[in-house]
């Protein structure tokens, strides 16, 4: 009963503050007479100081976020212009042939992937022996079909791993889906593109994959010609 009470009072106490702020001017003495317990360490300091600590304290943490959205900022940047001058590097390809090799070369390149493998399927006639079109099953296939959003996470074993050079060396990876259009859209997959690392952390589960669905995006357009024949 009695901490029913003192809780009551304290809420009153508080709502009369509240809605009562010119209590404090008619008795400022109260801002330096009430001691409080410092933040830092046990020593009692005056309620103006333990607000100047509270409010030391949230400017600290406010700067910290400055400089992480800052950092955060920079390294988009970077990311940002590394896709752009990688697909400035598509575009410049005249032989598709050349363009799967282009599309990992420059992937490993820009961005520091230790391994790329790319498969596309459904290509026309010229282009259906390359070796970007072999070794893909039906599963591997409707799996690609069933991606909405990149794939990334540890290495279970999945088929499209095997098409890495050093498959065993992988620890972590990242599966984007090749289709027409969004990278988040319904179309059917016409390929795959593998991204391996024997980092276990390189391709975590919780990663951000906005990049790696602009990246998708690019490469699709990009690998899209194999699909139509010299000509047409």
């Amino acid at each position: 009963m009695t901490s029913n009470v003192s809780t009551m009072n304290e809420d009153s106490i508080a709502d009369y503050l509240r809605q009562s702020p010119a209590f404090f001017e008619r008795h400022a003495e109260l801002l330096s007479t009430v001691q409080l317990s410092s933040g830092h360490g046990g020593r009692a300091v005056s309620l103006q100081e333990r607000q100047a600590e509270m409010l030391r304290d949230k400017i600290k943490g406010l700067e910290q976020r400055i400089i992480e959205m800052v950092r955060n900022s920079s390294d988009n940047a970077n990311t940002a212009h590394k896709i752009h001058r990688w697909s400035c590097a598509l575009a410049k390809v005249q032989d598709p042939r050349q363009l799967p090799h282009t599309v990992s070369e420059g992937i490993q390149r820009e961005f520091d992937v230790p391994q790329v493998a790319v498969r596309v399927w459904d290509v026309a006639g010229p282009y259906q022996n390359g070796i970007y079109t072999m070794g893909v099953s039906d599963d591997a296939k409707a799996f690609a079909t069933s991606l909405t959003m990149p794939f990334c996470g540890p290495n279970l074993g999945f088929e499209p791993t095997s098409w890495l050079s050093n498959a065993s060396e992988v620890q972590s990876l990242a599966l984007l889906t090749l289709r027409e259009g969004p990278n988040d859209s319904a179309a059917p997959a016409f390929g795959l593109l593998v991204l391996g690392s024997p980092d276990p952390l390189r391709f975590d589960a919780t990663m951000g994959t906005e990049f790696l669905a602009r990246i998708a995006e690019h490469a699709s357009a990009a690998l899209g010609r194999l699909r139509t024949h010299p000509g047409n």
